[in-house]
């Protein structure tokens, strides 16, 4: 082991971060692994574990770069301290590639051909294994990095997001077997099945014609600051902010607007709350509907109640004509942003920073209705789980609504990356998505993947769009899971058989 070969893992890993949003360098995902995957293959397991490690440290440290802003300005920890929080998780999510590397090495010692080909089924795993375990962290998938692929993004309806990420790293693993072992037909076997899904992407490419279902949507941006405190500033600036969106919502509605749509934390809005300014802000609300006719959905915080105990919930909140309100409490809550998990193991934490909420989570899928359709309204960090979608698409929503405060971030790579994550969301479902983000990125993405209109950041506006909702049914939303569940098995099948019969 040489300083080379983790300068060359390293490089490997930062190469594979700038193929993501912002920067967008997509076409770095098809061979930025190549060097790393070459060392890991002359390297013993535990050489291949510390590669990996470096290579996972890398791209997770440039991916997440921004991180470390965040409990530095809004949670009042020291920047010192928050460098090192961010350190240590980037050193965590190594382990994740490390990990691949070491079964890669493991496999390899067995079967040295083969590796080859099983070697996008242990990345898969792998990204899988990071959807689900603990509180789960699928933000950096291989795959996110094709958002602008628009041809091969497409396949993600058959396979998901994870798809994308076994044919980038098959691929990859193609060119280097036919380099060391002087076989060019493999190579060029994976070059057609690329260049294939690219071809069967165009061709299946449609334009959207709308149907008597068809509405016009809007996406409003008020472009409300991080740092704003609706329980510091004063009566007058609060309405001035909510007169702002309302203002913006009857422009959306001079545009045809029958769906309107308000970002998360956007105003102090309540429905289960009867003082203060939230009986105000909740009659103009309703006033504006009956008037227009049209529907809302709104990023609220709800309260319910049960003897001496009060809960907090994350709401997306859909006002409609008949004004009977439909709410669904976000289910998946952000650690140590929204909750703390295992609170018994990090309840020290609330000792340097009062930034941590205490949300409760919810616990159904609930669906709203719109002109005899329904949608679904994932909240924010929902969004990144391609099963939480899915299964609300399954249980009957027709389009998608999803928002969002990323605020928090700045003009950083971060809120690029999530309005990235809705448009792999779109495709896989074949399903719209408006998005609305209180300071950007909005915007309203259609079945393909193709971005109809979005925002600026830090600006206020409104974005509107023809919305057609459907009711089939993608390959992927059908089945889910069967390719990961495919690599999973494979992968464990020849790391036991990798073992068993291990050469000297």
């Amino acid at each position: 082991m040489k300083l080379r070969d983790y300068s060359i893992a390293l490089l490997s890993g930062i190469l594979t971060s700038l193929a993501f949003a912002k920067f967008s360098l997509f076409f770095f995902a098809w061979i930025s692994l190549i060097p790393v995957l070459y060392l890991l293959y002359r390297k013993t397991p535990k050489q291949a574990f510390l590669l990996g490690w470096m290579a996972g440290f890398g791209f997770y440290a440039v991916l997440l770069y921004w991180i470390p802003a965040v409990p530095a300005h809004y949670g009042g920890l020291s920047w010192a301290f928050s460098f090192l929080t961010y350190l240590f998780f980037m050193l965590f999510l190594g382990v994740f590639w490390a990990l691949v590397a070491w079964f890669f090495s493991q496999v390899k010692q067995t079967y040295p051909r083969a590796v080859w080909l099983v070697a996008p089924c242990i990345w898969v795993a792998h990204e899988f294994t990071m959807t689900h375990l603990l509180t789960g962290f699928p933000w950096g998938l291989l795959g996110y990095s094709q958002y602008q692929n628009l041809y091969f993004l497409q396949t993600a309806s058959v396979t998901g997001v994870y798809g994308l990420s076994f044919v980038l790293v098959l691929f990859q693993c193609g060119f280097l077997y036919a380099m060391i072992f002087k076989k060019r037909s493999p190579f060029f076997l994976v070059l057609a099945l690329v260049l294939l899904l690219h071809v069967v992407g165009f061709v299946g490419l449609k334009d959207i014609e709308p149907t008597a279902d068809s509405f016009t949507g809007a996406v409003v941006q008020g472009n409300i600051p991080a740092d704003t405190d609706f329980s510091r500033i004063s009566y007058q600036e609060t309405m001035q902010l909510f007169q702002r969106h309302l203002d913006l919502s009857r422009k959306a509605q001079t545009q045809g607007a029958q769906l309107i749509v308000w970002a998360e934390l956007s105003v102090p809005l309540c429905f289960s709350c009867n003082y203060g300014i939230f009986p105000v802000f909740i009659r103009r609300l309703t006033d504006f509907v009956e008037e227009t006719q049209c529907t809302f959905l709104l990023g609220t915080n709800e309260i319910a109640q049960n003897q001496d105990q009060i809960f907090y919930f994350n709401t997306a909140t859909s006002l409609g004509p008949d004004l009977s309100p439909t709410f669904y409490y976000k289910m998946h809550l952000v650690p140590f942003g929204e909750y703390t998990p295992y609170r018994k193991l990090f309840s020290f934490i609330a000792n340097f920073t009062h930034a941590i909420g205490d949300l409760t989570p919810g616990s159904e899928y609930v669906l709203h209705r719109f002109q005899g359709n329904e949608f679904a309204s994932p909240i924010c960090y929902e969004i990144i789980f391609p099963d939480i979608v899915r299964n609300f698409v399954r249980k009957g929503a027709h389009f998608l609504v999803t928002v969002t405060n990323d605020a928090w971030y700045g003009t950083s790579s971060a809120p690029y990356q999530h309005f990235a994550i809705a448009i792999l969301r779109a495709v896989e479902n074949r399903r719209f998505v408006l998005r609305s983000a209180t300071t950007g990125i909005s915007g309203i993405i259609d079945p393909y993947g193709r971005v109809l209109d979005r925002s600026h950041l830090h600006t206020a506006s409104i974005h509107t769009g023809t919305i057609t909702p459907s009711s089939s049914l993608t390959l992927y939303t059908r089945f889910g899971f069967g390719l990961t569940y495919l690599c999973l098995t494979l992968s464990l099948l020849f790391f036991i058989l990798a073992l068993v019969r291990k050469r000297p």
